[in-house]
């Protein structure tokens, strides 16, 4: 077997077919790139929960299934403006920038999304499309990327103001889960109640303690307490006189008793007897005729001799 050898000689290599593609893609990118035109301050916030989602995506697509279904599914109230157009080929471009445009002038719409169910390289050149892209640049309007192919991103991805990794996605992401959200709201609710009912019960706690205080230093209050300061002291008053005058009138029943266990009428009580002369003075010696004066009464008798006793000589 023999082996030849063969030499060529180039004056140019240009690739053809993907590769120049690829190429002029890159060139794009660069070019967009200098512009600013995929700088993240670029990127408009997307609504918190848009009343109407601009949808532009293939006839009858299983893209237009994906957003519509899952996006209603989380938020039922969701509206939508749909435009089913060209998502490759020839026309593509065209139909899809004429959308974009016509989203961006209607004022209803909140969000647009431009959605496709993925495909080949050569499928995804209109995302790319240097026109298309400056259309979407040009919004004001926030623009979801939702193409759907990870390998071959089109530079729509990189100038959208969200990418969506498939239509699905962008479904979940445009909209938020009312499920989620009324769970969120219940339990902030909850936690605002206890707030509410926590600052209450202390305000009313603080409230009575004031009226509390209030109500001890009030005129009425402190002539009420005087009052019955007063009317406690009388009663002791009183009490303590009524022991002093039963003190008093114990000593006086008791000198009482001493006066007339000491007086002339307590003796003649006892049987003793005074004698008087008749001139009614005292007879300390006695004579014939003496007035003696006892407890019943008083009567002249004749005197004894002394020594004789005490009886009476009639």
């Amino acid at each position: 077997m023999l082996f030849r050898s063969v030499q060529f000689r180039a004056h140019a290599i240009q690739p053809v077919g993907v590769g120049e593609l690829l190429i002029r893609l890159e060139k794009l990118r660069a070019l967009l790139t200098a512009e600013g035109l995929f700088a993240p301050e670029r990127k408009r916030p997307l609504p918190v929960l848009p009343n109407c989602i601009g949808l532009i995506c293939g006839r009858n697509s299983e893209a237009l299934h994906d957003v519509v279904t899952n996006a209603t599914k989380r938020w039922p109230h969701v509206r939508f403006e749909i435009a089913e157009v060209a998502v490759q080929g020839p026309a593509a471009v065209q139909q899809v920038s004429e959308k974009v445009r016509e989203f961006e002038a209607n004022k209803d719409i909140d969000v647009i999304v431009i959605a496709r169910g993925g495909g080949s390289f050569e499928d995804l050149l209109p995302f790319s499309d240097e026109g298309l892209l400056r259309e979407v640049a040009k919004c004001f309007t926030p623009v979801v990327s939702a193409i759907g192919h990870e390998q071959d991103r089109p530079l729509l991805d990189d100038i959208a103001d969200l990418r969506a990794s498939t239509p699905t996605d962008a479904a979940r992401r445009i909209v938020p889960d009312m499920a989620d959200e009324l769970a969120q709201l219940e339990q902030r609710r909850r936690r605002t109640m206890l707030r509410v009912t926590r600052t209450l019960e202390r305000e009313t706690q603080t409230l009575l303690r004031l009226r509390a205080a209030i109500d001890r230093a009030h005129p009425s209050r402190v002539i009420e307490t005087r009052l019955q300061e007063t009317a406690q002291s009388r009663i002791e008053l009183r009490r303590l006189a009524h022991r002093q005058l039963d003190r008093r009138l114990a000593s006086l029943q008791t000198t009482a008793a001493r006066l007339r266990a000491l007086s002339p009428q307590a003796t003649l009580e006892r049987g003793f007897a005074v004698v008087r002369s008749t001139a009614g003075d005292v007879i300390t010696e006695v004579h014939a005729k003496v007035l003696i004066e006892r407890a019943e009464g008083r009567g002249y008798e004749r005197g004894l001799e002394r020594g004789d006793g005490f009886g009476p000589e009639r």
